[in-house]
């Protein structure tokens, strides 16, 4: 037990890290307070890049690059594995009416994506004729493309659950014990303490519970979202839409995902009539035939946000054999698979796609506006 690594939390991340681990022969116990995968990560929607991704710092567009080239080929290996697919479908993202062409442009150039610049309604319909016909320019990044999280959680679960690793459901990590040299020699839990060689912190926008994280920088920020769900036909809908922060994302079985707010709520998880109208709203005025397709469901989750977006990843500064993998905020998915290759490569003291140091516990991040609540 002693030479085991912990994972506290069992979202997208926490799973990752899970398997890529065991992966290189390493003994791994996985525990989530409640059931793996039902918190943020099972909420979210899934699109494979930031929104407007141009307004964002490098760290996340690098993780989010590592993620779009990587991603398939998870999927890919997951459903080989276990049966199930995570739904890995290149839908490509329409941003209708947007201003920031030149900020776009020189970002597209930079991370060679290809962007298109849509100048007529025309244009528009033949790209996806269910686009309210009321716009008339848009950026077209064909390349863009999308899981679904329930799926890619399932997957990941079965994947675990066939390599028998160590899983832990509703056992809640409290603290930690220490040995004579400041190092983690167990994990305090509502089941007893577990001993273990090493721990990782992934719980999101629960990870700023733990007090070990006083003494560095880290400041988690529980951000609730809320989303609908249409229940659509195949193929009505072809391309994610993206507009005004709101964003409709076709499924493979003609579902569509219409999301998401941003609301600080701290840990008060609900949904509201007010925002399943809101967003129902913005869908219509998007995509028109929403009108009279039935809303299936409507629901909500906690993003963990970081006071500038950018996670917090790596070593903690004080305690040698203590990891922090959170502060995702919106892009979870699309940074997390990056952002646990970092951390894996960090643990094995091993050079990787980018300095861990830019993501480092210690770095004083100074709130967007977006955070200044």
């Amino acid at each position: 037990m002693k030479n085991k690594i912990i994972i506290i939390g069992g979202g997208i991340i926490g799973m990752m890290t899970a398997r890529m681990l065991h992966q290189q022969g390493k003994d791994i116990i996985l525990l989530e307070q409640g059931q793996l995968g039902k918190e943020s990560s099972w909420a979210g929607g899934g699109i494979l890049s930031p929104l407007y991704p141009w307004l964002y710092a490098e760290e996340i567009l690098l993780l989010s690059q590592y993620g779009q080239q990587h991603y398939k080929n998870l999927c890919n290996e997951l459903e080989s594995e276990t049966g199930i697919s995570p739904e890995w479908i290149k839908s490509g993202l329409l941003m209708p009416s947007h201003d920031d062409i030149a900020d776009a442009q020189a970002w597209a150039n930079k991370f060679s994506t290809k962007l298109h610049i849509i100048k007529s309604t025309d244009a528009l319909q033949q790209i996806d004729q269910q686009l309210h016909p009321k716009f008339e320019q848009a950026l077209w990044m064909p390349d863009i493309a999308q899981i679904r999280n329930p799926r890619i959680l399932k997957s990941l679960k079965a994947s675990l659950l066939q390599r028998k690793i160590d899983i832990r459901e509703n056992t809640q990590a409290t603290g930690f014990k220490f040995g004579k040299n400041r190092e983690v020699t167990s994990v305090i839990t509502n089941s007893g303490e577990i001993e273990c060689k090493k721990v990782i912190i992934a719980s999101g926008a629960w990870s700023g519970k733990f007090s070990a994280l006083n003494q560095t920088s880290v400041n988690i920020k529980p951000v609730l979202g809320q989303m609908i769900l249409f229940k659509a036909q195949p193929n009505q809908l072809k391309h994610i839409i993206l507009h005004k922060g709101r964003y409709l994302i076709p499924r493979k079985d003609g579902r569509i995902l219409c999301g998401s707010t941003l609301e600080f709520t701290n840990f008060t998880k609900h949904t509201t009539d007010a925002a399943k109208q809101e967003l129902q709203q913005a869908a219509c005025e998007l995509a028109p035939f929403l009108k009279n397709t039935p809303i299936e469901h409507h629901w909500c989750g906690l993003r963990p946000g970081s006071p500038n977006g950018i996670p917090y990843i790596g070593q903690h500064p004080q305690i040698n054999n203590l990891y922090v993998n959170t502060g995702h905020y919106r892009y979870g998915v699309i940074t997390g698979l990056g952002a646990v290759r970092l951390l894996v490569d960090t643990i094995n003291n091993t050079d990787s796609f980018i300095d861990v140091k830019r993501f480092g516990l210690d770095i004083e991040r100074l709130p967007t506006a977006e955070f200044q609540v």
